[in-house]
């Protein structure tokens, strides 16, 4: 794939998110308040699934270190 139809490709997502949200219809600085909005709340679910994650891995570790025996703890 190259760079020219990879670049139409993401102008065409960003065209349907648009149409989708019906912010085409928005004066800029509507635009400029929704799209940090939304950008503000990817970055939180992003954080919030990476915390999530590693309490998960941690907590499955001390799990199945503790089913199979550790020798450290006794």
């Amino acid at each position: 794939m190259d760079v020219r139809s990879t670049k139409n490709y993401v102008f065409w997502l960003f065209c349907q998110f648009e149409l989708i949200t019906c912010s085409y219809l928005m004066e800029p600085w509507e635009k400029v308040l929704f799209y940090s909005f939304n950008v503000c709340m990817v970055g939180a679910l992003l954080y919030s699934a990476y915390a999530a994650a590693a309490a998960h891995a941690g907590t499955a570790l001390q799990l199945l270190c503790h089913c199979l025996g550790d020798p450290q703890e006794n």
